[in-house]
């Protein structure tokens, strides 16, 4: 819902950013300029300049009471200068509000101009007349909470991808000097936790093959339970398991498995310092989206299996739901569409994934996703179905869809403040 404003009173500010120079354009109602593409440096003083620029304007001009700074969304150049003016005492007078415009929509606006120019500061005009008409329909930027949130949310994203590439990397040399252990698949494998303590013990501290398989099953049954601290339900048949993949695995010459050995057991300490590190993330997170919004992250977390933290994911990229027309523009923003333009049904056997948008964003949903199926049913039996549809990559496929309904039900409960219900899932 669009935030009511007194039109006439109103003084729209328009700033295309840049890297290094920003220029801004101030309009009145009439499109009168009071400022005219005027550049200012990228910087703090540049932007304690900007901020006089406009509070001249304002004092001179009385009919002003205020003030509406618009500005494209970027990744990261703008964010300071949103910063300091939603945050300005002297702008404060005049009820601020500072927007952060998705690029596509201004550029789609500045085609029903014509012959506007090629002035290199003519983007800061077309800005501040998009505020002046009326397009804007998101939220005030909110600072920089969302942005300490997205921080720690993103910076989650990059541990977990060094963690399973750490892993990639570790599968390697495991493969190397255990050949048939690491090709033993889920329902085969002797621990449920291929990466847990009895794993890393079996793989590091028997420097070759050969002592697993010249140990007596009692002994192996022994070392297993120590070092699982008896966690295992039949540590026998596990030591049985072991045993025969060594036995059937590729001999190397000595002078190969201690190194192998000790870069397995690097990798092991690696991922143990990574999954610490992503649970002091995941306890910051949690402490820093109370001071955000608390009703959509509510919202958020009353959909069984989201979860808190991948909660905390989606509302950082998204900010406000109301910043998107739709949820099929929600999904164009997250990159969770096709490249042919068909419709969520998906008929096709092999249709690509657009990718184009916010990769973060489209990586919470997807995990979100792959939580909720494991706990609404509804979903579990949608999963099940596209899954059967095809045999071209079947989970990859069917993982795609539900996110897409997925997206489509936070969406709806988001933009009408409803907490999530079963009738609501379909």
């Amino acid at each position: 819902m669009k935030e009511k404003i007194d039109y006439l009173s109103t003084l729209f500010v328009g700033i295309d950013i840049a890297s290094r120079i920003h220029v801004i354009s101030a309009l009145d109602f009439n499109q009168d300029f009071f400022i005219k593409m005027k550049p200012v440096q990228n910087t703090q003083e540049g932007a304690a300049l900007l901020e006089s620029m406009i509070v001249d304007v304002l004092k001179v001009n009385h009919p002003f009471k205020y003030v509406v700074i618009a500005m494209e969304s970027t990744e990261f150049y703008g964010v300071h200068l949103a910063n300091y003016l939603s945050a300005s005492n002297l702008l404060a007078p005049f009820s601020v509000r500072v927007y952060c415009l998705n690029p596509k929509e201004v550029k789609n606006y500045k085609k029903s101009f014509n012959d506007i120019g090629k002035n290199d500061g003519i983007d800061s005009f077309v800005i501040a007349d998009f505020a002046r008409v009326g397009r804007i329909s998101i939220k005030p930027w909110c600072g920089s909470q969302y942005l300490a949130l997205q921080r720690l949310t993103r910076h989650r994203m990059h541990i977990t991808e060094c963690i399973s590439r750490e892993k990639t990397y570790m599968l390697n040399n495991i493969f190397l000097k255990f050949s048939e252990y690491a090709l033993l698949r889920d329902g085969e494998h002797p621990f449920s936790n291929k990466y847990g303590a009895a794993a890393e013990a079996t793989l590091t501290e028997f420097t070759t093959n050969e002592e697993i398989v010249n140990s007596s099953v009692e002994d192996l049954v022994a070392f297993i339970n120590t070092k699982s601290r008896g966690r295992i339900a039949d540590p026998k048949e596990t030591a049985k398991i072991v045993q025969a993949a060594a036995r059937n695995s590729y001999r190397l010459d000595k002078c190969l498995y201690e190194p192998l050995t000790i870069s397995i057991a690097s990798s092991f300490n690696c991922i143990s310092s990574f999954e610490k590190e992503l649970k002091a993330i995941d306890k910051a997170i949690l402490q820093t989206v109370q001071g955000l919004n608390p009703e959509e992250y509510t919202v958020l977390n009353s959909i069984p299996g989201i979860g808190k933290v991948y909660s905390a994911g989606i509302l950082a990229e998204i900010g406000s739901v109301r910043a998107f027309q739709n949820a099929n523009a929600l999904a164009k923003y997250c990159g969770i569409v096709w490249n042919d333009n068909d419709s969520g049904d998906f008929e096709a056997k092999d249709k690509r994934m657009s990718k184009a948008g916010n990769s973060y964003l489209r990586y919470y949903i997807i995990e979100a996703t792959g939580s909720v199926i494991r706990h609404c049913p509804e979903y579990e039996r949608f999963y099940q179905k596209k899954y059967a549809e095809t045999r071209n990559h079947q989970h990859k496929r069917a993982l795609a869809l539900i996110s897409r309904k997925f997206i489509r039900l936070f969406y709806g409960l988001l933009d009408k403040s409803q907490l999530y219900s079963p009738e609501k899932s379909r």
